[in-house]
């Protein structure tokens, strides 16, 4: 017996009634007929309730084999339980958005630039759509994407009656499908206006207009193929909402418009680093002047509390011109220290086995070896072992 499928008829019903027909030792359980959507054609499952005298179970998946749809439930049933069904309305509704537009994409990329859609992929922040081009290419120029866009949102707000309906076979044959079935029998058509027609299982809003605004958010090469990346109505109300809060936080933090922040910011970026540079000139300055006033021989050895990482790798590359130095550096790092061991061309000593034999972690190679240390013992330890 298979399960009349009651979201071909009505993408809007959202309670019904229904009859276990079979069950599975793992917890899922077959209606007679269910509104619940099973997971096809890229679009997710629903989700939502069912009541059997007086108690509650939760739907977390739904599939479909040979015609029966399965769900899967959070407790017990037995065949013969009358069932009240329930969807989750903000679920499904979300899913006929992102799917419809879908519809409403891919058409327009067939329309517009020949392209045919090899696979869909409904996710929980957005969907993608993957894409052959006839020329091979693997993305859209920004402008050809702006007009994309420009195109699908002018049909959305046409507001075009979409159609869902099983055709007699000789109609079928007649009718214009951007692509054709998959399967010999019960095909199911949408069309949508006059510019989008295409076999399909999945649900869709009534109308064009319900499927809201839709963003694409980027275009890029997968695997050989195009990859289009979108939202569709309130999850691209939602980024919206987002992006323009964003957008008004970042021109406020650098007191311009909306139209200046960009040039606003790169000016203060350009400034940071500029100034970043010239700190990390001063201190690589502040470091040398220390250990040539320090130097013992040719050894240069210090803890620079003041330094980072990259201050003891430019100070030990400078001092290291010098053929017979032998450079052991120190700076913080969290609780511990950060170690850089480094030598002149002509100087003995394996700086990498040095850091080793010092007890310090790290490696490195015989001119320069970097590693950390919990304390000071390392650097003394190697100091000694030098003399």
């Amino acid at each position: 017996m298979i399960t009349e499928r009651l979201y071909y008829d009505d993408a809007y019903l959202t309670e019904f009634e229904g009859e276990v027909i079979e069950i599975r030792s793992n917890g899922w359980a077959a209606l007679n007929r269910s509104a619940f959507y099973p997971t096809s054609g890229g679009q997710p499952f629903d989700t939502g309730t069912w009541t059997i005298g007086g108690r509650d179970l939760c739907v977390t998946d739904v599939e479909v084999e040979d015609g029966v749809v399965w769900h899967k439930l959070d407790g017990p049933v037995s065949v013969g339980e009358k069932v009240h069904g329930k969807i989750d309305w903000d679920r499904r509704f979300d899913h006929m958005q992102q799917h419809a537009g879908d519809h409403m994409l891919a058409g327009a990329v067939w329309q517009m630039f020949g392209g045919v859609t090899i696979g869909l992929h409904l996710g929980k922040e957005d969907s993608t759509i993957d894409m052959t081009l006839p020329d091979g290419r693997t993305h859209l120029t920004p402008d050809e994407i702006a007009a994309l866009e420009d195109t699908v949102n002018r049909r959305v707000q046409q507001d075009d009656p979409i159609r869902c309906w099983f055709p007699a076979p000789e109609e079928l044959e007649t009718l214009p499908a951007r692509k054709k079935p998959t399967v010999k029998e019960h095909v199911r058509m949408v069309a949508m206006g006059d510019y989008e027609m295409v076999p399909c299982g999945g649900t869709h809003p009534s109308t064009t207009g319900q499927i809201g605004p839709v963003k694409i958010l980027s275009c890029t090469p997968s695997r050989g193929n195009m990859r289009l990346c979108f939202v569709a109505g309130m999850r691209a109300v939602r980024l919206l909402r987002q992006a323009y809060q964003c957008a008004g936080d970042m021109a406020a933090a650098v007191s311009a418009d909306f139209d200046g922040a960009p040039e606003a910011l790169k000016r203060e970026r350009e400034a940071a680093l500029t100034q970043r540079k010239d700190l990390k000139d001063r201190l690589t300055l502040a470091a040398l002047e220390m250990l040539k006033a320090g130097k013992e021989g040719d050894l240069y050895a210090a803890h620079l509390l003041f330094a980072d990482h990259d201050t003891l790798l430019k100070a030990a590359s400078e001092l290291t011109k010098e053929p017979q130095a032998i450079v052991l550096l120190s700076c913080p790092k969290g609780e511990g220290r950060m170690l850089v061991f480094a030598r002149g061309k002509d100087a003995a000593p394996d700086m990498a086995q040095l850091l080793r034999a010092a007890g310090a972690r790290g490696g490195g190679k015989p001119d320069m070896a970097q590693g950390s240390t919990p304390d000071g013992e390392a650097m003394k330890k190697a100091i000694e072992l030098l003399k």
